[in-house]
C-alpha cells in the first residue's frame, strides 16, 4: 500500500516543534518532514526567495505522495502560502492542500489575553509582512497587537547555543524592547517555530504574570479539527504511524540537532530539490 503522509515543511529545524505536537495529537498518521537547512534561515530573505524555495519544497513533498502539506514555518506562511494556495495549487493539483501556522494561531490568540494586549516575537520577515496584524485584526479587532523582530534568534537556536550565556543579551534586548513599546502586554506569542527552544531565556526577562505561547499545540489542535471537518482529506492520509525526516543539508548535522526540537533521536536523509517549474 502506498504511503501518503502529512508533509511538514520548515526552513530548518524549528518545524520539528510543530511536528512533535502533531505526532502527540495524532500519532496514527504517517508524517514526512522536510527541512531546507541548506538555505536556512529564511527570516531575512526576500519574498521572491522565500516563495521560490517554499514552492520547490512543497512540490517535492507532493511528489513523495503527501496530499496535505503544513508550512510549519512562519516566514514561509507569511510570504509564500497565499500565492501557493491561489496561484500554484490549481495548476499543480486542486485536490491537494497546503496550510500554514499563522491563521490557526490568530484564530485563538485573543482568548489567552485578559488585558487585550498581545506581543508577537518573530523573524524580520514575519514581522515586516504584517501577517499577524492582518489576521488577528480580522478575528479580534479590539486586541492591541505589538510586534518585535528578533534578528539573530534563529541563528542562536540553529547553532545550538540557545541555552548558554551567548543568548542572554540578544534575548533580553528584544524582550525589553517589546515591553517598552507596550507595558500592558500579558501574552507573548512566539511567532517562530524555533523560539520554543529559547523559552527559558525569554522567561528570565519577562514579567511573571505574562503568558508565553508557543504554536505547536495550537497548530495541532487546528489540524485535528480540520481533518474532522474534511474527512475526504483524512481518508487520503496513510496511517501506519511512521515518521520520515529529510533535509537539504547535512544529514548527520540534522540528526545531531533534531532531538532538541523533536524530543527524541531521528534518522535523516539528505535530498536535493529540483527547481520549481
Amino acid at each position: 500500500m502506498p504511503v501518503s503522509p502529512i508533509g511538514v515543511f520548515d526552513s530548518g529545524y524549528g518545524g520539528l516543534t510543530v511536528l512533535r505536537s502533531l505526532v502527540q495529537a495524532m500519532p496514527e498518521y504517517d508524517y514526512l518532514y522536510l527541512g531546507d537547512n541548506a538555505r536556512a534561515p529564511y527570516g531575512n530573505r526576500t519574498y521572491e526567495e522565500v516563495y521560490r524555495f517554499t514552492l520547490e519544497s512543497v512540490q517535492w513533498l507532493f511528489k513523495q505522495g503527501c496530499p496535505l502539506v503544513i508550512l510549519a514555518c512562519n516566514t514561509a506562511s507569511a510570504k509564500a502560502l497565499r500565492t501557493i494556495q491561489q496561484k500554484d495549487l490549481p495548476t499543480i493539483d486542486p485536490a491537494k492542500r497546503v496550510l500554514g501556522v499563522i491563521r490557526p494561531t490568530a484564530e485563538v490568540i485573543g482568548q489567552f489575553s485578559d488585558s487585550g494586549h498581545v506581543g508577537v516575537l518573530g523573524t524580520v520577515g514575519t514581522v515586516e509582512s504584517g501577517s499577524y496584524l492582518i489576521e488577528i485584526a480580522k478575528l479580534f479587532p479590539d486586541l492591541r497587537v505589538t510586534q518585535q523582530a528578533c534578528p539573530g534568534w534563529v541563528d542562536l537556536v540553529e547553532r545550538n547555543v540557545h541555552g548558554g550565556s551567548e543568548s542572554d543579551a540578544p534575548v533580553r534586548q528584544e524582550v525589553d524592547a517589546i515591553f517598552t513599546k507596550d507595558g500592558q502586554i500579558d501574552t507573548l506569542l512566539l511567532a517562530c517555530t524555533h523560539y520554543p527552544l529559547l523559552i527559558d531565556k525569554i522567561r528570565q526577562y519577562t514579567p511573571d504574570h505574562v503568558q508565553i505561547i508557543a504554536q505547536g499545540d495550537l497548530v495541532a489542535n487546528s489540524l485535528t479539527d480540520y481533518l474532522l471537518r474534511h474527512p475526504d482529506m483524512a481518508k487520503k492520509i496513510s496511517r501506519a504511524g511512521s515518521r520520515r525526516f529529510c533535509t537539504t543539508g547535512n544529514e548527520a548535522l540534522f540528526e545531531d540537532h533534531a532531538s532538541a526540537f523533536f524530543g527524541e533521536g531521528v534518522q535523516a536523509f539528505t535530498i536535493s530539490l529540483a527547481p520549481s517549474l
